[in-house]
């Protein structure tokens, strides 16, 4: 009886849950032996991340580079150099011009707000909202520009301790990723053959395609998400620009950036353009709609399938709860991360469960022979 139980299914699974449960009883009674080496990947996380994202866009141009004989350290100072220049350019024609706007912006939002209000209450004139007594809720919630930069100061007072966090992590970010973006430039071929040598002889070639398509889905991924993000914020800001939009330029970079958000960037991109321009436009709330709506089919028909491609293969719903979960776990970082991490362990089971089909035809091939074998000599 010991013995039929010794050897189920049920047994052996539970056996494992219970060791599972032990491990993380004893790792959170002792987590303050963790706490170093949490440390440690919290402050290398940022500036490996920007340097990775760096490298994929960067690691197609020095490959270009060396196809003319030219040698892997020279060419990835050439492009370093250009990527220094390109950030001095941006520094000195973007920014001052992204500032502009801003600051004007900022300087018309009392006006936007007592747009709003005189739009509700004309509204709440209307028969259909009589009974919703809006005028009683704008009140209510007090939506005046003084207020609101109310808000915002005491927020910004209560949270000085976490900006000036920020101010000194950006600080690491921008002295250490430069470093470690050079040294993945020129030394990123050597990952693959290093990691190799520690490999078993058997699962060496296998584990080797597998890091060769994380590396591929990843490239495909930044390399594509850069382009579409540079096509939309470009083109919104042009056909912003063209409908008379104010603030053309800003919005449109917006719309860049939201685009990297899967699905629910268009529709967050267009919201400030959107409800800058309804209350005192409408018509122009209206074009700007038609613009993102044409920008996005160019994307969508055109600039995604020749850029990414098909390569993620991920369902839209399983994006949706991809982002939901992620933005939840991990907020705005998780929502930009959320796509390329699934993507990346969606490869990894799809290659392990090749990886085991695999060997299951083999020991079913190799039982075959070996029962053809048996047969052979008995019949003899």
């Amino acid at each position: 009886m010991f013995e039929k139980l010794r050897q189920s299914k049920l047994f052996f699974w539970s056996v494992e849950l219970l060791v599972i449960a032990t491990l993380i009883l004893v790792s959170s009674k002792i987590n303050f032996l963790f706490e170093p080496i949490g440390t440690f990947f919290s402050t290398l996380f940022a500036p490996v991340l920007v340097a990775g994202f760096l490298y994929y866009l960067l690691n197609p141009i020095v490959n270009l580079l060396m196809k003319t004989k030219m040698k892997r350290t020279i060419a990835v100072l050439i492009v370093l150099l250009i990527l220094v220049l390109a950030l001095v350019l941006l520094l000195v024609t973007v920014l001052p011009k992204l500032a502009s706007q801003l600051g004007s912006l900022a300087s018309n939002m009392p006006t936007v707000f007592n747009n709003i209000e005189d739009s509700v209450y004309k509204m709440s004139k209307l028969p259909i909202f009589k009974e919703a007594d809006l005028t009683g809720y704008i009140e209510k919630l007090d939506i005046s520009y003084g207020n609101i930069i109310q808000q915002f100061l005491s927020g910004l007072s209560s949270s000085l301790g976490s900006i000036v966090s920020t101010v000194a992590s950006t600080t690491i970010v921008i002295f250490t990723a430069p470093f470690i973006l050079f040294y993945m430039l020129k030394d990123g071929e050597r990952l693959v053959p290093s990691i190799e040598q520690f490999l078993p002889e058997k699962r060496r070639k296998s584990i080797s395609e597998l890091l060769e398509k994380i590396n591929k889905t990843l490239a495909n991924y930044i390399s594509g998400q850069a382009i579409e993000c540079l096509f939309v914020g470009t083109f919104t800001a042009i056909g912003y620009a063209l409908i008379g939009v104010r603030y053309a330029f800003l919005f449109g970079v917006i719309a860049g950036f939201t685009n990297l958000i899967p699905y629910l960037g268009p529709y967050l991109g267009l919201a400030p353009a959107v409800f800058v321009t309804v209350f005192d436009e409408p018509i122009k709330a209206v074009f700007c709609c038609v613009v993102v709506l044409i920008v996005q089919q160019i994307d969508g028909n055109i600039i995604y399938p020749n850029v990414i491609g098909k390569s993620l293969q991920i369902h839209p719903l399983t994006i949706i709860i991809v982002l939901l979960v992620a933005g939840n776990i991990a907020g705005l970082l998780g929502i930009f991360l959320g796509v390329p991490f699934y993507a990346i362990v969606k490869t990894i089971v799809f290659h392990v469960m090749g990886m085991v089909r695999e060997s299951r035809s083999e020991k079913i091939v190799l039982t075959g022979t070996n029962e053809g074998s048996e047969n052979s000599v008995s019949e003899k």
